[in-house]
């Protein structure tokens, strides 16, 4: 699987989009938003949908009283020539003569629309799953192991459990030029029954994996980056969550390990400090080198 060859390696932005300057500028593709306006519409921030609510609401009502005001003596009481009557009316209304029968019309679609939007955005299934900051590399049993910690922030558990990991670099093709390929990482544990408390993902650097040899230089050198997702079965909502992130060369720390999160408390139960999840610090041993 690849992409569109490139010119030279780069360092390019997360796949799985933090933030604004993450995403990636589409030239010469045709802008979809008004052939896939109910998508445009789900993925819009709150602040956005809201305001674009608002507007659309009062224009509608502002198009009504215009043509309200067309007619002569269309509404009874108002004032002649009155505009804010004429709107304060189409607002109280929406049932009528034939301009009021169009507006119910829009009025009903309109609410529809919005009920089945605002109830999607809100029945939405997501999942609350904490990623270390950082990815660490690590000897574990004897071989240079590539780990990162998940954590459920909920109180309640996400059933079968799947994580995948992928590996994106440029690499040279014999024929020179440099293609984005991707590569499976191999897991020691890949997926967990339940998911409650902490999952510590790990991939061993073997010769079979596609890190063998590597080295921080080299990965910064690839524009590297590692890709992970997860998804399960939230067991309150009984849907199918998932969640995603990624870590950039910069943010794999070699010959680290992650702190003990684990301790008891006063009376002896088990507990986790989440103060702590981010945390690491080095190895006893001396830093592992490349294979």
């Amino acid at each position: 699987m690849k992409e569109q060859p490139s010119a030279a390696p780069r360092a390019a932005p997360h796949v799985v989009q933090r933030e604004p300057a993450d995403r990636v500028v589409a030239i010469g593709l045709r802008n979809p938003w008004l052939s896939d306006l109910y998508h445009s519409l789900l993925t819009l921030p709150w602040w956005a949908f809201l305001l674009g609510l608002a507007f659309v609401y009062l224009g509608l009502n502002v198009l009504f009283a215009t043509l309200y005001l067309r007619g002569d003596g269309a509404i009874t009481n108002a004032r002649p020539g009155a505009f804010s009557d004429a709107f304060f009316f189409s607002v109280e209304t929406l049932y009528g003569n034939v301009v009021m029968t169009v507006e119910a019309l829009f009025g009903l679609t309109l609410l529809a629309v919005v009920a089945g939007l605002v109830f999607a955005r809100v029945s939405r299934p997501t999942a609350r799953v904490i990623f270390s900051k950082v990815a660490v590399v690590t000897p574990y049993n004897g071989i240079p192991t590539l780990s990162f910690r998940l954590a459920n922030e909920r109180r309640n558990q996400i059933l079968e459990a799947q994580v995948s990991v992928t590996l994106v670099r440029d690499e040279r093709t014999p024929e020179g030029e440099w293609m984005r390929r991707f590569y499976d990482l191999q897991l020691a544990r890949q997926r967990s029954p339940i998911f409650a408390m902490t999952f510590t993902v790990m991939h061993p650097i073997d010769p079979a994996s596609p890190l063998w040899n590597a080295t921080a230089a080299s990965l910064t050198a690839e524009a590297a980056e590692i890709v992970v997702t997860v998804t399960g079965i939230d067991e309150t909502l009984s849907q199918a969550v998932h969640a995603r992130t990624s870590y950039l060369a910069h943010e794999v720390v070699w010959g680290h390990r992650f702190a003990d999160v684990f301790t008891q408390t006063e009376d002896g139960r088990l507990a986790i400090d989440y103060r702590r999840f981010h945390d690491t610090e080095p190895d006893q041993l001396p830093a592992p080198s490349p294979p």
